[in-house]
């Protein structure tokens, strides 16, 4: 089925189960990456900053996946929408913060 031919539904849904999918994985690097520095254990302030702010962004990321479950498990499709957006804003700030993270990650190490 080409893009052009989908209806609004399966569109949002797809997109909804793509980012479900994503978030669950990148939560759990954001935790692989704080249970690292802590293994490491450089307790530096840009690690600690880097720590908390990869801890801050795997929170986001889960919130995330609630959101996403419950936009995709209603039925009225303008809190599926309005859930959807509420997703989308958590997964930016999210990704921004754990990108943040990393390049804090590789200042310390350089």
């Amino acid at each position: 089925m080409s893009a052009s031919h989908r209806s609004p539904n399966t569109w949002l849904r797809e997109e909804l189960l793509q980012l479900l999918s994503l978030s669950g994985t990148l939560a759990g690097l954001c935790i692989t990456g704080v249970t690292l520095l802590h293994t490491v254990g450089k307790h530096s302030t840009t690690g600690t900053i880097a720590d908390d702010v990869l801890a801050i962004s795997a929170l986001l990321f889960l919130i995330c996946t609630y959101a996403i479950f419950f936009a995709l498990r209603t039925r009225e499709r303008v809190l599926a929408i309005m859930l959807e957006k509420i997703a989308d804003a958590l997964f930016l700030l999210a990704l921004t913060g754990m990108v943040a993270a990393g390049f804090v990650m590789v200042y310390t190490i350089w």
